[in-house]
């Protein structure tokens, strides 16, 4: 990353007669041609109340309704995961792909957890040749854009097509592959197609802004906590605004994505109609999406997060926890959740086989949520309450509590936490740096907000 190549783009000399412009208005009946990046932002579908939406099709579904026509003739390098399914067959792109025979995919790369879904966190599949598809798959868990730009060289990859569920958390590790891949697609002169899906927790923005002297694998650069975008319009932003210093230059209209249609950023998950494919181990509903960008956070303490139970990052807990928690936590009356006193054993990460106090986080009206704020409670009341409460260590760390900057995206939180500052006063911290955002990423919406 960083480093300046100059590559001239032959891809209109490649493919068979689709422009990229033309790629979204092709797809699909209803799907409306948007512009690219450098011009306004796209038309916004029709508004209405909450439960009113009309049926919601994701990109890929739009795509593969045209007869995969925009990416004939190409070919295919496919970014994906069990998430990237048609919602009618409920069968992977990959595999509805080679099986229709209008389309070359050459290459498929699995991101953390893999591409068929087999590993935990922190692990990948390995690359390997798909036994379905025949198609080598290459293990793209951690990947930066030089060993991308590799795999696509060695695969002679000339379109790379992203397509994974998002939950919306700037920790989620998906959106940095696509970066990555983005990256190496600029310096390698490749076409880049996002088949959009929604966004589960919606489209508003939240939270603080990764800083310098932060990122990590977790953040590798400056959007908030919760960036309020679906995969489609943070690759437009991805592409205006980090790829020319990251990767010497834009894809400009090398990028396209095939937009979802009938979706609205004020439309949660349940709301859509669509099937929840697990994106990772332990996101099992889109409950879990929806308080991911906050209770993640858990991650960086000595209570579990709730890994080694059905319910991760709904169950927080340790073994020092008792009822005290949950009874401070509601009468603090947070919009949206209800705190159930909880006792449970993890079979696997933090507190593994310990019986363990705390909470299950039941969410009253999904839309009233704030996660980070929730999460930010939950904190300053364990603090306040339990001398046992500490910071997760990690070999790697060169202090306490340096995961939870990674997190947060600086040492602000932690350094306000640490002084005993109140979760007002925390939250209040990043709102001057969350309204610039939202300002900075308007001309890259496809969706109205």
């Amino acid at each position: 990353m960083g480093r300046n190549h100059d590559h001239s783009s032959t891809a209109g000399t490649r493919h068979s007669g689709v422009s990229r412009r033309g790629l979204i208005a092709g797809v699909g009946a209803g799907v409306a041609a948007t512009p690219f990046l450098g011009g306004v932002a796209a038309a916004a579908e029709p508004g209405h109340g909450h439960g009113r939406h009309e049926r919601v099709v994701p990109g890929a579904d739009a795509a593969a309704a045209d007869g995969w026509k925009p990416l004939t003739g190409q070919r295919l390098g496919v970014i994906t995961n069990p998430t990237g399914i048609l919602a009618g067959s409920m069968r992977s792109i990959v595999d509805e792909m080679v099986e229709s025979g209008a389309v070359n995919v050459v290459a498929v790369f699995g991101p953390e957890h893999g591409f068929r879904g087999t590993a935990q966190a922190g692990e990948s599949e390995g690359t390997y040749v798909d036994e379905r598809t025949g198609v080598t798959v290459y293990d793209a868990y951690g990947a930066n854009a030089d060993k991308f730009a590799e795999f696509f060289a060695d695969a002679d990859v000339e379109t790379v097509i992203f397509d994974i569920q998002d939950v919306g958390a700037r920790f989620y590790t998906y959106i940095w592959t696509m970066y990555q891949a983005m990256a190496a697609a600029v310096r390698s002169g490749l076409d880049f197609v996002v088949l959009d899906r929604p966004n589960p927790v919606g489209g508003k923005a939240n939270g603080p802004i990764m800083t310098d002297g932060y990122t990590s694998g977790v953040g590798l650069d400056k959007i908030v906590q919760q960036h309020g975008m679906t995969v489609g319009e943070l690759a437009r932003f991805f592409d205006g605004e980090f790829m020319p210093r990251v990767a010497g230059g834009r894809l400009d209209d090398r990028l396209s994505v095939i937009k979802v249609r009938g979706w609205m950023p004020d439309q949660l998950f349940a709301e859509t109609g669509l099937r929840w494919v697990l994106p990772s181990p332990n996101m099992p509903t889109p409950d879990t999406a929806l308080l991911y960008p906050g209770t993640c956070l858990f991650e960086a303490t000595n209570l579990s997060e709730g890994r080694g139970t059905t319910r991760p990052f709904e169950i927080i807990g340790a073994p020092y926890v008792d009822y005290h928690w949950a009874a401070q936590l509601n009468k603090r009356d947070l919009a949206g959740v209800y705190f159930r006193e909880a006792y449970f054993t993890p079979t696997f990460s933090k507190n593994a086989n310990e019986v363990c106090g705390g909470v299950q986080v039941h969410l009253t009206d999904p839309h009233r949520l704030d996660a980070i704020r929730v999460a930010t409670e939950m904190l300053v009341a364990l603090r306040d309450l339990y001398s046992d409460f500490a910071w997760r260590t990690y070999a790697a760390d060169a202090y306490p509590g340096q995961w939870l900057d990674k997190l947060t995206g600086s040492a602000r939180f932690r350094t306000q936490f640490e002084a005993g500052a109140a979760a007002d006063e925390i939250v209040a911290g990043w709102r001057t740096e969350l309204a610039a955002f939202d300002r900075r990423r308007r001309p890259y919406l496809l969706y109205r907000r």
